[in-house]
Formats: structure tokens, sequence, C-alpha cells
């Protein structure tokens, strides 16, 4: 059923259709229990985009409970492999289909740039969908040969139905790792997308229903904390797939851990990028520059804290003051803007909180940007910071890198390890074996070597520490939606 809002023109862009800003259940449009609504706000203007429904746990329980007769009774389980990767395979090609629309709505209700949205954010969400599409066909058991006679096996099965939590600086990208798997996976999933950012997840549901998903298989709650712990919470969820902050992460695990429910958490980061002596000076500072802007630096593997052999420290300083204050800011909807503004005016107020802590020496931007009422912030270089200073341990989420001389691997290694964080980290050297020990030391979920933020659907991230637990993408992402079953049938 198609209910597209009034569309909403963009300088300079044709107009973009908003979808239904209505709950996604069983198939179909409703409102929230309660009636609330919504803003959704244009972080480049500050103005409201349009509103949406503000479920509750009587929505999410409706969902929930859609999800579950869906599973329970519905067709998705029952598939084959092979016919549910068929299905996911469609659902890319609508999404190819929609790329320009899809890219266009996710610039407006995030803010990024219109460039990386068609490129990364289509291309990564598209790419799930074809990946797992294609790897749905090889879940299935083995034999295995026991003591006693008979005839011994294992299934792989799904879990049921999977409560879907994702934040919003990638709401396309990060909904996809979760639904994708889960789908492939022969569950049924409940969508909460992040209170700021709801308009793709919307559009999806509605686009994913008119290729011939089954109702019940995929629902979308939009609302805040009410929905989200109460998704957590319910009894009729069996897993939880979550990515947000570390701080809202422990909660959740704790919720869920208190209904036994296996759960993937991938949360905050600090990344570091140890730039060596025997680098490649520039390609190291390209990938530092394009580490610490990337989505506004509102990227939990962002290269956030920059470590430089002492002999080229100063050098370094210079060469990313100087790209700094040349990075394109501005309108998103603009085909050469590469930082746009911050989702929201809280996170713009966040990133000014830690650059006023006056931490570290301003090397280039700390402050913020009048560009068309919108949130932005210069991109911004730190240096000569202490490693137990807050802009060091704790995570800004924003255009913030701090930069740290080191004189031995030793103690690269030691400053890069420091944070209560693990989720990524880069080196940058042309020493092979260097670049193996190295690799094998830091303590991350992946590590980059010459490279920055080379991702794959195929390549599993995901945390150590406080950047939580499990992994998405990869055969280890669908891993994580199935369950093993043992078989025993005796032939004496």
């Amino acid at each position: 059923m198609t209910q597209i809002q009034e569309p909403v023109h963009l300088s300079g862009h044709s107009a973009v259709p908003l979808p239904p800003g209505r709950l996604f259940i069983d198939g179909d449009w409703r409102d929230a229990v309660a009636t609330g609504r919504r803003d959704v706000i244009d972080p480049a203007t500050g103005s409201v985009i349009t509103t949406v429904a503000d479920g509750g746990a009587a929505d999410i329980d409706a969902a929930v409970t859609a999800a579950g007769r869906a599973f329970d009774e519905g067709p998705w389980p029952r598939m084959s492999g092979r016919e549910r990767g068929d299905h996911l395979l469609k659902l890319a090609e609508v999404m190819k289909e929609h790329r320009e629309e899809l890219a266009r709505l996710e610039s407006l209700d995030t803010g990024k740039p219109i460039v990386f949205a068609r490129m990364v954010d289509l291309g990564d969400a598209i790419d799930q969908y074809t990946y797992y599409g294609s790897l749905a066909s090889t879940v299935q058991g083995a034999t295995r040969s026991i003591r006693r006679p008979g005839f011994a096996y294992t299934r792989r099965e799904p879990l049921g139905v999977v409560g879907a939590i994702s934040p919003f600086n990638f709401p396309l990208i990060l909904s996809s790792t979760k639904i994708a798997p889960a789908l492939a996976a022969g569950n049924t999933v409940v969508h909460k997308p992040a209170e700021d950012t709801p308009l793709t997840a919307l559009r999806l549901a509605e686009l994913f229903a008119e290729a011939g998903l089954p109702p019940g298989v995929l629902n979308v709650v939009t609302g805040g904390a009410e929905a989200g712990a109460a998704l957590v919470r319910h009894p009729g969820v069996h897993k939880i797939g979550f990515t947000g902050s570390t701080a809202t992460g422990t909660a959740v695990a704790a919720a869920a851990a208190e209904g036994v429910k296996p759960a993937t958490m991938e949360l905050g980061g600090k990344s570091a990028q140890l730039i060596f002596a025997d680098a490649e000076l520039g390609r190291a500072i390209e990938c530092a520059v394009n580490g610490f802007v990337f989505n506004t630096g509102q990227f939990c593997m962002g290269g956030t804290r920059l470590l430089v052999h002492r002999s080229h420290y100063e050098t370094v300083l210079g060469a990313l003051a100087e790209a700094a204050t040349h990075v394109p800011v501005g309108d998103p909807r603009q085909e050469s803007t590469i930082v746009g503004p911050l989702a929201g005016l809280r996170h713009l107020e966040n990133v000014e909180r830690y650059v006023a802590l006056g931490e570290g020496r301003v090397v280039a931007g700390g402050r913020r940007l009048d560009i068309g009422g919108g949130y932005y912030y210069a991109p911004t270089v730190l240096a000569d910071v202490a490693n137990d200073a807050r802009v060091v341990q704790e995570e800004v989420f924003g255009p913030v890198l701090t930069v740290q001389p080191f004189d031995t691997e030793d103690e690269a290694v030691a400053l890069a390890n420091s944070t209560r964080y693990g989720l990524a980290a880069a080196l940058h050297t042309n020493d092979l074996a260097r670049a193996h020990r190295v690799a094998a030391r830091l303590r991350a979920g992946i590590v980059w070597v010459n490279s920055y933020a080379v991702l794959d659907a195929a390549l599993p991230f995901g945390g150590v520490g406080h950047s939580g637990y499990g992994r998405e993408n990869g055969p280890e992402g669908l891993d994580a939606y199935l369950q093993t079953k043992s078989v025993y049938m005796p032939t004496d």
C-alpha cells in the first residue's frame, strides 16, 4: 500500500518524496496507539522536514505479535535458504532501482553529503542484501559420527523474532547489517530506527512489501527510548541486534541478559591511526584526514586519534592544518561537499563542549560554522594532547582529531590500546614484518594497513572491550542469527 507524503524540494535538486510518517506493522501502515508525533529535522537548515509516529510499548507489542505470527505461521521460515536468498536478491534490485531517491532521502534526513550517501551508504546497504542473498543457500547442518548406533545430524535454524535497533549516523547501512542476515537466516524482524533519522527505514519497509516480502516479516516502529526499551525487554523477541553508544548499549545488554537473549552489540569507538617513521607520509596523511572527517566524524570506527612518530610529528601537524582548512564544508546536497552538518543540535553542542575543555593546542578548526542555520562544525585538529585527556579517552563523535607523538613501536601500541574501546585501528608502514606484528598486537576488531575504513559485506567487524561484542558482516554475521539443533535417531 503506497502512501507517499508530499515531497520536499531541495535547493538545486528535484523533489524528494517522503514515506508515510506512520508505523509499518504486519504489512500495513497504522498510527501509534498514543497518537504522538515526533519532528524530523533537516540538519542542514535546522528546519522540520516532517513528523513521524512516536511509537511506544503498545506499538512494539503489536509489531512483535505480528512478527511472531509471521514466524510461527507464515511462509518465511519454512522457505528453503535458496528461496529466501532469491527474495533478498530481489530486495537488492529494488534498492538499486530507487538508489537516487533513497540516497537523497538519507542525505536529507542525516545531513550526510549526497556523494557519500549515494556511493557509500546505498552501495554498502545494497551489498548487504546481495551478499546475504547469496549466502542464504549455504545455511545447512552436518552429519556427525557418534559412539553408539544411530544417525546423528545438526540443523541450523532461525532464532525467531529479532529486535533490530540502528543508530542515527548510518541508518541504511547499520540497519542492513542486522536485517539482511536476520532475514537470510529465516527470522522475522522488528526494526526500531534512531528517533532522529527514521525516513529511509520507513521507505524501505514500503518498498520491500511491494517487492513481495510477506506481511509481518519486517516491521518498523519509530519512536524513542520507550519503544527501544520495550523492544529489548519484550518476551516475544528472541535476539537483539544493536548499534549505538556504549552508555545505551550497556543498558540494552543488561536488559537482554535479563531475558536470556543473545545480543550483538556494536558500540562506541576511539580508534587510533599509527604513522611510523617509514610510512609513506602523503598516503598516511590522506588516510588520517579521511578517517576523522568522514561522515562529519559521526563514525564509530572514525580514526579520531592520530599517533605519529616523533620524527614526523611537526610535518604531519602542518599538513593536517592545511588539509583541514581546505576540506569542503557545506550544503550536503551539493555534489562538491565533503563535510556536512552534524545530525542534530545536541550533537553539535556536545562537540563544542569537548573542544572547549582546552585539552590541546588547536591547530585547525575549533569553532562552529554559520551555514544556513544548520549544525556545522569546522574540522578540528588538536595537538600536544595528554593521553589521559577526556578528548583522547572519550568518544566525541564529531570532526575532531587528536594528535600525539611516539618514539618506539612499543609506545605506539601502548598508546593505541590505552582507551577502554577496541573497535578499529590502522597503521602506516612500509615494513611488512612490522605491519603483521603490530596488527596482531592492536586491541581492535578490525585493523587496516596503509588504508582506512575499507569495509565489505564479506569482512566481519565488531568490537572488543567497551566497543561491544559479536560480529556483523561475513558468515559470522549470519551465524549470529542462527542456532544449532542436534537430532539423533537410533538404528539398533
